[in-house]
């Protein structure tokens, strides 16, 4: 944890996104912007094949210690042992069972996935760096 200046323990309240993987610049981690065949950086320039994109976790979360209420967002492998795999590879998992499945609209995968990150977090206790 990079400029950690103290440790929070705070329960999780609440989801705040619905999308917790993100293609992610190796460079900076920043967002990238992807079309069917390339992606860019628009913070750094990096650009190369869609196929070639990585992926980074992002949640944001509502937590609650006992005296307040903070928004926090959680990046990038940190959160691999919550997911059990990286965040590449559950993107991977996701494209493949949409794929399989014949989904082309992928709102039913992706509200199995809420459901089960609220379900492994809403409620719990966690050490947060903040």
């Amino acid at each position: 944890m990079n400029g950690v200046q103290g440790l929070l323990a705070a329960s999780v309240i609440s989801i705040q996104n619905s999308c917790f993987i993100y293609p992610a610049c190796q460079n900076c981690f920043s967002r990238l912007i992807l079309d069917s065949r390339r992606f860019n950086c628009l913070k750094c320039g990096c650009t190369g094949e869609a196929k070639d994109a990585s992926y980074r976790y992002r949640l944001s979360l509502k937590i609650a210690d006992t005296n307040d209420l903070f928004d926090i967002t959680v990046f990038g492998s940190c959160l691999d042992p919550f997911f059990g795999v990286t965040a590449e590879n559950l993107q991977r998992y996701i494209q493949d069972f949409n794929q399989l499945s014949g989904e082309t609209n992928t709102e039913s995968s992706t509200r199995a996935l809420v459901q089960a990150v609220e379900t492994c977090f809403i409620g719990k206790r966690f050490i947060f760096g903040v």
